[in-house]
């Protein structure tokens, strides 16, 4: 059977930079950074052909992790539920499988079966074990164990991966799409934050999605209700809820597109310990409650802290635009460790020095290790560095990660390496991204090897 020409999406994983908890509350906004690591999918549709039965089949295929590979079987008279073919459980393929169908409710029985195929960069992944392969355009790393057994680094691999099948499906049943179209992106972030949401079983804060979708932002979270308030797939009303909460319908979201300050860069750090989120999430929500209006206070506080901290990097951009002299001064101030006088600097490294302090009151009181004893260790010994401005355990804190802002100049693994201090603290090899989706060229994955 003919098939129709490849299309190539891919989307970067994310850091919460400061927001912490605040992110899930509406009200309070939060810087995320957008990282090079990407997810990747090449989407593929057989011609259609007369056909007699009202299902098709989707494959989605990741070589990368041993072959894997789920094939599902959609059929419209059964509200386009996804059924796995060999009894395989993926619950971020089927809900966006499930999301895709019965809002796009295309009529099968003229359209061809459907083959998507996922990358993951390196870094998402426990690097162990692998074995490179590349084209000279991309490089990818080969796992010798399914998906589900390789750990994760923390950086939104399943954000990513839900918003590239999103838009790779979506461009199956669209295929006028522009990803780089406003309205194309506010389509791609509305269907796949429902799937995500559905998928994981409870409604997150969106914004892994968001920068999955947008890049690098300044983000506020929708109103989890607007999810919560679909009705069963399994009713005839779904398909025109979902589709009056995609199209028609005011998620205020704030996602505004942000770039850090020229010449300054984000380092992440793997510490190799794993966090749940879920459980510290749940001790934060009890410490808040049990402690209003304190906790409030506390809240406002950081919040006033993330505000100062995002807008002076804002100023930082200004001034180098306008006095690149004096800009360039201040980044070899960083470089030499001399001692820190310019106001901007000075707001930065008083702002995060206040959001961990608040922080680090909340992992006391609550018993939810956002920046614990061994974190603070090692940020403490990170800011003092060579070009280094400051730094933060990212997202929900916990022991996997650390996250600094650096100068360009600043090479942090040979400052660390005879370090004991950093002996546990894997660099991991990421860099800002400003753009979220993008569109590839299918090409550049041919003949990996």
């Amino acid at each position: 059977m003919l098939q129709e020409h490849i299309r190539a999406f891919s989307a970067p994983g994310k850091a919460l930079l400061a927001g912490g908890y605040l992110v899930l509350k509406p009200e309070y906004r939060s810087y995320v950074v957008a990282l090079s690591a990407r997810m990747h999918a090449l989407v593929s549709q057989e011609a259609a052909i007369e056909k007699s039965t009202t299902s098709i089949k989707v494959t989605v295929r990741s070589i990368q992790f041993n072959g894997d590979e789920w094939q599902y079987e959609i059929d419209s008279n059964s509200f386009y539920t996804p059924k796995e073919m060999n009894g395989r459980k993926n619950p971020f393929i089927e809900r966006t499988l499930l999301t895709i169908f019965n809002y796009f409710q295309p009529d099968l029985s003229e359209n061809g079966d459907i083959l998507i195929e996922i990358y993951s960069d390196p870094g998402y992944h426990s690097q162990a074990d692998t074995e490179l392969k590349t084209n000279e355009i991309k490089s990818f790393l080969f796992h010798k164990k399914t998906i589900t057994e390789i750990p994760k680094t923390g950086l939104g691999s399943s954000a990513g991966l839900v918003t590239v099948l999103i838009t790779a499906l979506v461009s199956c049943f669209k295929p006028s799409i522009d990803v780089s179209s406003s309205e194309s992106m506010e389509l791609i972030h509305n269907l796949a934050q429902v799937a995500h949401c559905q998928a994981q079983g409870k409604i997150g804060s969106g914004f892994d999605i968001a920068a999955a979708v947008y890049g690098s932002i300044t983000y506020s979270r929708f109103d989890p209700s607007l999810i919560e308030n679909l009705p069963s797939v399994i009713g005839g009303d779904y398909h025109s809820a979902l589709k009056n909460l995609i199209d028609n319908t005011n998620w205020n979201v704030h996602a505004e597109r942000v770039s850090l300050p020229p010449r300054l860069r984000l380092i992440m750090g793997d510490v190799n310990n794993g966090s749940n989120t879920t459980k510290l999430v749940a001790l934060v929500n009890q410490w808040y409650k049990e402690n209003y209006p304190r906790s409030l206070d506390i809240y406002n506080a950081i919040s006033q802290a993330n505000l100062e901290f995002i807008e002076s990097l804002r100023q930082l951009t200004l001034l180098c635009d306008k006095e690149r002299e004096e800009y360039e001064s201040l980044i070899e101030t960083l470089n030499s460790k001399g001692k820190v006088t310019h106001p901007l600097l000075e707001k930065i490294i008083s702002a995060v020095s206040r959001i961990r302090e608040n922080f680090r009151i909340i992992t006391k009181e609550s018993g939810a290790d956002i920046e614990p004893e061994v974190q603070t260790h090692l940020l403490d010994a990170a800011v003092k560095l060579p070009g280094v401005l400051t730094g933060v355990v990212p997202g929900a804190g916990g022991y996997d990660a650390i996250c600094l802002i650096t100068t360009d100049s600043c090479h942090i693994a040979d400052e660390t390496k005879n370090d004991p201090t950093f002996s546990k603290v894997t660099w991991l090899d990421l860099s800002q991204q400003d753009m979220g989706i993008i569109e590839e060229k299918a090409n550049n994955y041919l003949n990996l090897r």
